[in-house]
Formats: C-alpha cells, sequence, structure tokens
C-alpha cells in the first residue's frame, strides 16, 4: 500500500503541475520537483520490500486497509486554484504521516514496526522540503508574480462579471423605475416596476454571461460562477433604487431611491477606479453622464 501510495501522491502532483503550468509555472515547477521525489520513495520502498518478502508485490486495494486515507479528487476539477492545490497537498502530507505513525504503534513485528517509521520520517522530510522549496520560492519572487496573477484572475473571474451586472442593473432599471413613478404617482406600483426589471434583468444578464464563452480560452473561469455573479449583482443594482418605493410616500420615496442611485454610481466608480484601471476623474464622468442620461429618460417618458 505505501508503494501503491507514493505512486498515487506522484501523479496528484504531476496533474497539480499540469493543471497549474498556464497560470503559475513556478509553482508548477515546485511541484515537478516534489514528484520526482515521491518516485525516489518508491524506488527505495520497492527496494526495501523485495529485501524483506520478494520479487512479488500482491494487489492491495486501498479499501483492503482499515482506516487508509483517502484522496479528493480536486485535481479533476479545472481551472485548478492555487490555494486549493497547496492546501491539498499540506493535507496529503499530514494524513500519509499521520496513517504510518498510527500504524506503527499497532504493530507487532519489529521489522514492520521499523518500515512504518522510516516510511512516517520520509513524510515528515517531505514536508521540510515543501516548506523549503516554498521558501525559495518566495525568494526569487515568484510568489510575488503569481499573486498578480491570481488577483488578474480574480479581476476576470468576479470583478467584471460583477461589475457589468451592477452597471445593468443600477442604471439600465432606472428608466422604467422612474417612468413609473412619475407616470402613476404610486408608491406600490412603481415598486413592482422596479422589482420586475430588477429580477427580469438579473436573469437575463446571468444566463448572457454564463453562455457567452466557457472560460477555456479567455481565462475567465467558470461560466456558471461568471453567471450566477452577475446575475446576483444585477438584481442587486436594481434592487437598490427600487426598495425606497416601500415608502408610502411617493415624493419621500422618489428622493431616497436618487440618493441610493447617487450611492450606487459612486460605488460602480469606485470599483472601475480599484480594479479596472480606470482614471477616477474618467470613472465618475462616465458613470454619472450615463446614469444621468438613463435618469432623465424615464423621467420625461413618465411625464410625457
Amino acid at each position: 500500500m505505501a508503494v501503491s501510495l507514493e505512486e498515487e501522491d506522484a501523479r496528484i502532483l504531476d496533474d497539480f503541475a499540469d493543471g497549474l503550468q498556464a497560470d503559475y509555472p513556478a509553482t508548477a515547477e515546485t511541484l515537478q520537483k516534489m514528484r520526482a521525489q515521491e518516485d525516489g520513495y518508491r524506488h527505495r520502498l520497492i527496494e526495501l520490500y523485495r529485501r524483506k518478502f520478494g520479487d512479488h508485490i500482491p494487489l492491495i486495494r486501498r479499501q483492503d486497509v482499515k482506516g487508509f486515507v483517502e484522496r479528493r479528487p480536486i485535481w479533476l476539477v479545472r481551472p485548478l486554484g492555487l490555494n486549493a492545490v497547496r492546501k491539498s497537498i499540506a493535507q496529503i502530507e499530514y494524513e500519509t504521516k499521520q496513517f504510518y505513525i498510527k500504524a506503527a504503534q499497532q504493530a507487532t513485528d519489529a521489522g514492520i514496526r521499523q518500515l512504518l517509521g522510516d516510511l512516517a520520517e520520509e513524510e515528515r522530510r517531505h514536508e521540510a522540503f515543501a516548506e523549503r522549496l516554498e521558501t525559495e520560492h518566495r525568494a526569487s519572487g515568484a510568489e510575488e508574480e503569481e499573486a498578480t496573477t491570481e488577483q488578474r484572475m480574480f479581476v476576470l473571474q468576479v470583478i467584471q462579471p460583477g461589475l457589468a451586472g451592477l452597471m445593468e442593473g443600477s442604471v439600465s432599471t432606472l428608466a422604467p423605475l422612474f417612468a413609473a413613478a412619475f407616470a402613476t404617482r404610486d408608491s406600490w406600483q412603481t415598486f413592482l416596476v422596479g422589482l420586475a426589471a430588477s429580477l427580469g434583468a438579473g436573469i437575463s444578464m446571468g444566463f448572457a454571461e454564463a453562455l457567452s464563452d466557457d472560460g477555456s480560452l479567455t481565462g475567465r473561469g467558470r461560466p456558471w460562477i461568471r453567471g450566477v455573479v452577475c446575475g446576483l449583482m444585477t438584481t442587486l443594482g436594481g434592487l437598490g433604487h427600487t426598495l425606497p418605493y416601500l415608502i408610502p410616500h411617493i415624493y419621500t420615496a422618489t428622493a431616497v431611491a436618487v440618493a441610493v442611485v447617487l450611492v450606487e454610481l459612486t460605488a460602480i466608480a469606485w470599483v472601475r477606479y480599484r480594479f479596472m484601471d480606470t482614471p477616477l476623474a474618467a470613472a465618475v464622468f462616465q458613470v454619472v453622464i450615463g446614469g444621468l442620461l438613463v435618469f432623465l429618460t424615464g423621467i420625461l417618458i413618465g411625464t410625457s
């Protein structure tokens, strides 16, 4: 089982390296070094087995050994997350070491006890090796480079669809909402129009983002996550200035809604400045002008 386990762990590290190669090449190189060390452990184990038991290694499966470690197949999911990979590797090394320690405590044969103790010691060395590589990784500046890559991926996968949804919800629902407010002079009817517009826009934008591409070429991540983020932010953007119309007095509700719109547009401008490298003045100008045009459109239609 130890031979099989080391072989399995080596292949897992290889899959991790392959999954991270495109976006995190330095970490992928580190994983390849760890994989080579796993191969060295396996060769030593085979030699030790041959000396003690002979050349034939019988088939012993994971389910044949009570309490043997399990490996959760996160390496099958693409794209791989850097933090998820690091946590998984740490868990793999810790669980394997703990199993060998517990098994050694229960062994009565001196040779087997020594074998299991040696395996636990090898896992400790492997943990130290991983820590050393991580230190070298930081010292080389690769961690800073990969942190930049990770931030860029976060912008592509979360910030961009979220910002698109917030802009769509905050701006596109202004016209029907304020048109209803000035046409009906009724807070409840206006609230229903805003609620319908917000939910409809959220569903539409969510599906549009999820079906736009699968993320394999653009690196924008899983489409359903982008769709959920975009849809929720679209709905949130519309509901922000719709909820004030739960206030019965139409003019008070409209004044509160206008104040909420100003806050929403300011937040959109800040996100564009913070994450999209847009100059603050340009971001404010673009968002405010767009929102103002849609707002005036709603008023003109509602009062016509």
